[in-house]
């Protein structure tokens, strides 16, 4: 049975991209409402925090040291001694409305990450939304458009697989990820969820499974859902709060599943555990390593 404990008793307005990293042993998260970067050890101890100048999607930590960084301002090297950001590029530059979201390394060092259009939320609204590819020698590529919401970026354990979630469409998307050439094709749908489920962050246990957070802002009801690689459900780990918003295996074994979430009001009743980090023990499941940006 799932021990779902409280690992960080934060109020975060968005709680996004937990990121464990086996060097450091420390879990990374941010707040991208409030521009924050979050760490702490695997038990929730030794906050800290530092402060980005704008709203932050999400991050890598770099092999070289420090972090890549997707902001509002586009793309940017990020240095936790001194502070400082050292830009990059500004793939959404000049589109009003649109910002970089949730974004992952895969197994050759690249960073993938897609934009969120909040101006598509309209009825008949064009998408703008794209999905990027940085390298590490920080040449940028396209490899799909038409996105929302991008969310929950994560590769098959043999990374032949790249999962991609549009949570506008309640959809999580499949590719065939070429290893050498960083190339995504033959979209295909992994898994359609049922209207206004949300699904938000995902990640890939040790099996190959599935993970997402189902953001229950819109029907009150938070889960952690796993699908095995035929997009069947395999569980659902119901949560405290209604709105989770990422998760991620960490701990000293992989086998802690944290989980981040969001205290923005909406449509379902308030509860006190909105915005806390979590940490959910006892699945008996393993994550997998994340990998650091090669650039």
């Amino acid at each position: 049975m799932a021990d779902i404990r409280v690992c960080v008793n934060c109020t975060n307005t968005l709680g996004e991209g937990p990121l464990w990293d086996v060097e450091e042993q420390r879990l990374y998260w941010l707040d991208g409402m409030k521009g924050q970067i979050w760490r702490c050890a695997a038990d929730g101890s030794d906050v800290t925090t530092w402060e980005l100048p704008g709203e932050i999607g999400s991050m890598a930590l770099r092999t070289q040291g420090g972090a890549l960084v997707a902001l509002s301002t586009g793309l940017h090297f990020f240095d936790f001694d001194s502070g400082k950001l050292d830009f990059i590029c500004h793939p959404e530059e000049g589109k009003e409305n649109v910002r970089l979201n949730d974004g992952k390394v895969d197994s050759r060092g690249r960073f993938v990450v897609g934009s969120l259009d909040m101006g598509s939320f309209e009825p008949g609204a064009e998408r703008r939304g794209t999905l990027y590819r940085l390298d590490p020698d920080l040449s940028l590529h396209r490899l799909d458009d038409g996105i929302s919401v991008s969310n929950g970026p994560c590769w098959s354990p043999d990374g032949a697989t790249f999962y991609f979630t549009d949570s506008s469409d309640d959809a999580i998307r499949a590719y065939d990820w070429d290893l050498e050439t960083g190339a995504a094709t033959n979209k295909r749908i992994f898994k359609q969820l049922a209207t206004a489920s949300i699904p938000d962050g995902g990640t890939v246990d040790a099996e190959g499974y599935v993970w997402t957070a189902a953001n229950g802002a819109f029907t009150g009801v938070g889960e952690l859902r796993r699908y095995a690689p035929d997009g069947t459900l395999d569980r659902t780990v119901a949560m405290p709060t209604p709105k989770p918003t990422s998760l991620m295996f960490g701990g000293p074994e992989l086998d802690i599943l944290y989980v981040t979430s969001m205290n923005i009001p909406g449509e379902v009743a308030e509860t006190p555990f909105d915005g806390k980090l979590f940490a959910v023990h006892g699945l008996g499941i393993r994550g997998l390593p994340e990998y650091r940006f090669g650039g």
